[in-house]
This record gives C-alpha cells, structure tokens and sequence, in this order.
C-alpha cells in the first residue's frame, strides 16, 4: 500500500509479482471489487475512491498510468510531467503521455500517448524518469488551451521555479512547434503576480471582453501608509478610489481560519473609503460572461455617478 500511495493508487501488475500477488490472485481480487484494471497491466488498489474534487489527484495519476503501464524505462512528457512537478494551472484531467528511452518510437495505445520528442532533458522521480521542467513546458505549451498555457507560465514565474531567462530559453525552444503559433499572441499576457491559475483565468475574461485590469496585487494602504491588504485584480476608479475582484479558490477560501482572514482583510479595505470588492468563485469562472460583465456594470455606475458630480 505505501508504493500504491507513492503512485497514486496505482501499480503495475509487474510490481504485483514481486510482492507475491501472482495473476490469480489479481483475477480474484478484480472480481471481488478489490482492485481494478483502469488500463492493461496497471492496477487501481483505490477503485472506491471519489476523485472528483481532486485534480492534482487526477492529473498525477494519469502521469503514474502511464509510465506504470509502459514499463520502467517510460518517461513522462509534458502536462503529466509538469503535474509531477507540481505546476498549477493544467487542465482539470489530462491523458497520459510518455516518451521511451533514447527517443524511440512507440505505439500508441487507446489510453495512453506514446510520444517521439528526440533526446530532452529529464529527473529523477523516485525510481522513475520525468521531462526536466523546462522541455516538459516545451511539450505541453503548444498543446494546451490559451488559459491554461498562460496560466501554467504565471504560476512556474510566480513560484521561482522559472527564471526571466529560462522563460525566453522556453519561448524560444517553442518556436517552430505544431501549435506554436497560436501561443504567438499570449506571451505578453503572462504575468508572475498572478497568484492562483483561477487568478490567471479571470483576468484573460477581463482582457478578451475589454475590460483589462489596471493592476494586479494591488496594495491598498491607511492615510498613514500601512498596509491594509492586497486585492487580486484592481481597476482605477475616481478620486483614488479602486474597484477590486477576489477571486476565491474553494480548496483556500472555505478554510476557517482563511475565511476568517478573508473577512477581517476585507473589513479594512473597505473601512479605508477608498475600495470597492467584488467576489467570485470558481463556479462564476465557469460561465465566462460573469466575472467581465459585472466588472463592466461596476465601472459603468462609477462612470456616470462621476458624471454627474
């Protein structure tokens, strides 16, 4: 069990072997409901568990089925190696992908991607092999949604875990890929202050219906200059005031004590005068229209209350 929890709830029937579950068993205890084949020669020792709130959950596992099911030389490329190396900002489920040795070909099977790149860089992980960071943000790049590539590069910036040059060492080793292009116009758009990809998402909502944030992480501060808190996106309004949007992750913000951190910040920003927030969750960033139009009304009413002072 403590190697299943090390790859996700999963192990290969090879790994079976060897701690003594021979394939009779396995039979017996899939039958049972005790185990589960999610792909050939890969077992699920959790087949109960409910993964639906768990992406990062989700994303590893797809990395695990697929170097499992592949053998112990299977490397895992793009978004499955950037979920093992903790990037934010992938999709919620991505399909597992992996390369072989030396850049071999291989077939592709129904559930998993075999992958030719050539020879790239790679880590150790655990007794396995992942892409290195930077060809791993150079596999997935080109294949992710706008959002999500713009979010994936906030969080590696925002994290440290990218300098200024590897970034452009990224861009560059980019150029020329399938899908490439449509990256051309997003580079810009990536900003390491973003601090959560929901943070990300939100702002290219604003940018695309035209209603850019002026400011992200905008410090909000008393007549004496201490520091009140901080909001996600910020626009300027009238007379030094701004309009604010939090954006609250469910897994942070519905913590007690977050939520009560939450609460007390908020109070302060208002209290100044000088701010006005607006909310929104996860669910509101699931229908586009939501956040952009209600920062839209909101910079309306301020237009034309100024108006008519």
């Amino acid at each position: 069990m403590t190697l299943a929890r090390r790859q996700e709830g999963l192990v290969s029937a090879g790994q079976c072997d060897r701690a003594g579950v021979g394939a009779a068993r396995r039979g017996r205890l899939v039958r049972d409901g005790v185990l589960e084949h999610p792909t050939r020669g890969v077992l699920d020792v959790e087949p109960g568990r409910d993964r639906r709130y768990d992406a990062d959950h989700r994303r590893r596992r797809a990395a695990w089925l697929g170097m499992l099911a592949l053998g112990p030389g299977a490397i895992a490329v793009g978004a499955c190696a950037l979920a093992l190396h903790g990037v934010e900002g992938l999709p919620l489920d991505i399909r597992p992908e992996i390369a072989l040795p030396g850049g071999s070909a291989g077939r592709h099977r129904a559930d998993v991607r075999v992958r030719t790149f050539g020879r790239f860089e790679s880590f150790r992980y655990g007794d396995r092999t992942i892409a290195a960071l930077v060809p791993a943000l150079v596999q997935a790049l080109p294949e992710l949604p706008r959002a999500h590539a713009v979010a994936v590069l906030d969080s590696v910036l925002q994290r440290g875990l990218l300098t200024d040059a590897t970034f452009e060492v990224v861009r560059e080793r980019v150029r020329g890929r399938r899908g490439a292009a449509g990256l051309a116009a997003s580079w810009h758009l990536v900003d390491r202050r973003a601090e959560s990809p929901l943070e990300t998402f939100a702002r290219l909502e604003c940018v695309d219906a035209g209603v850019p944030p002026d400011d992200l992480q905008v410090e909000i501060r008393s007549s004496r200059g201490h520091l009140l808190g901080r909001g996600d996106l910020g626009w300027r309004l009238p007379h030094g005031r701004w309009l604010i949007a939090e954006i609250d992750g469910r897994e942070f913000h519905e913590r007690p004590d977050a939520l009560l951190r939450d609460r007390s910040r908020q109070n302060a920003l208002v209290s100044s005068g000088r701010v006005d927030i607006l909310r929104f969750t996860a669910t509101d960033l699931s229908t586009r229209a939501i956040v952009p139009s209600t920062v839209r009304t909101a910079l309306n009413r301020y237009t034309e209350r100024s108006n008519l002072t």
